[in-house]
């Protein structure tokens, strides 16, 4: 996976003690955390085939917070269903399990039933500038939208968010449209980043430092041969409902928690998560609202219970069918049958559960705007609880 950097990261993550390349880091199944079910080589969104991951990434600056000056904590996460060369849309459908929180172009999703183009993901103040970065990134490439090919480009880009402001400059609004451009172009297949990188850069999850995860199964039975992947931009969640593999890590774990001295109501669950499912199975729209619903069961299993602030939406789309989208003649269409998507149920939620765990394994202390601080999840440490409850793999 190439990260797009601005010209600052490197310096800055060296101050910082962090390194730019973290797509080497260990992953949650390499620390001994168990996880039900078998991922595929990468155990990445990327194990379907087609799809590419992207990402801008923003890091800059340290100290007091100067709005728009920094410290610049941010970035930008695309993924594209079927590569950027493709013009042809997915099957798609959508849910939104508590809807504090944004996530464009659904409307469209749901009386099409199609994705039209990338999934875009940034911090809450910058999806305004994606979407009309990526519209204009459309017509620059003259790269139509699957579903609108008629007269002039007419498009409703998919941008989610999450809030970055406790680490990020986010009313400075750092992210440019060169940024969003970097992300489209860049994406690639192959192994996936996660922690500090693109839209999670500045995101905490459980009271540790969040990011962007994923995960991946290899789907068995009758539907052999199907793969499904799990994207997430987790920034949800506090510490003392921190669970993984069952454990209660968080109440284990309890020194440095951010946001100790904020304000009461910083106290409760007012962060996002962004879960992104994407599969090669043949899969009609409303069945793809069916899996977008599973995901919120691999979230409880961390410890989530979505609460009134937070923006926890997801989205779910298929690669098969392709020309589906087409505006014109009969369309053949193939679909797995109700009675056999439990395989499919179940691989969502087990890949949501992991991608998650392998956001917070694979991110890095940081410290943002004013000297915020929020630590990583302590690898060490996390083995030691997990054996204390006979856990450790």
């Amino acid at each position: 996976m190439r990260i797009s950097w601005n010209s600052q990261v490197t310096a800055v993550l060296l101050a910082l003690g962090l390194s730019p390349l973290n797509a080497q880091t260990p992953r949650a199944r390499g620390l001994g955390v168990p996880f039900s079910g078998t991922p595929a080589k990468l155990n990445a969104i990327t194990d379907v085939p087609g799809v590419t991951v992207g990402y801008s990434t923003l890091i800059s600056g340290q100290g007091k917070l100067n709005v728009g000056q920094g410290p610049v904590r941010t970035g930008v996460t695309v993924i594209w269903p079927r590569g950027k060369q493709s013009e042809d849309s997915t099957f798609a459908g959508w849910y939104s399990q508590n809807g504090n929180g944004e996530m464009t172009g659904t409307t469209w999703m749901e009386e099409s039933g199609f994705l039209d183009g990338p999934v875009l993901i940034t911090n809450t103040h910058s999806v305004g500038i994606a979407r009309d970065s990526y519209i204009e990134w459309q017509v620059r490439n003259k790269h139509p939208s699957g579903t609108n090919k008629v007269g002039d480009l007419f498009s409703l880009p998919v941008v989610a968010e999450t809030y970055d402001g406790f680490l990020n400059d986010i009313n400075g609004f750092h992210v440019k449209s060169s940024h969003v451009f970097q992300a489209l172009d860049t994406a690639a297949t192959g192994s996936v980043a996660e922690g500090n990188v693109g839209g999670g850069t500045g995101m905490i999850c459980y009271g540790f430092k969040g990011g962007s995860g994923t995960s991946s199964r290899v789907l068995e039975g009758t539907l052999q041969g199907y793969t499904l992947g799990v994207f997430v931009q987790c920034n949800c969640g506090r510490r003392p409902q921190l669970q993984i593999a069952g454990v209660p890590v968080g109440l284990k774990i309890p020194e440095e928690v951010p946001y100790a001295k904020g304000a009461s109501w910083v106290q409760n669950d007012v962060g996002s998560i962004i879960i992104v499912v994407a599969t090669d199975a043949p899969l009609l729209p409303h069945q793809l609202k069916r899996l977008a619903r599973r995901a919120t069961m691999g979230l409880a299993r961390t410890g989530s219970t979505s609460g009134n602030g937070s923006g926890d939406i997801f989205v779910a789309f298929s690669t098969a069918n392709t020309g589906a989208a087409q505006t014109a003649g009969l369309r053949s269409l193939k679909m797995v049958p109700n009675d056999e998507m439990n395989p499919l149920f179940e691989a969502t939620v087990q890949a949501t559960e992991e991608a998650i765990v392998n956001a917070m394994v694979g991110a890095e202390t940081m410290t943002g705007v004013d000297d915020h601080r929020v630590i990583a999840l302590p690898h060490e440490r996390l083995r030691q609880v997990l054996k204390e409850y006979n856990k450790l793999q």
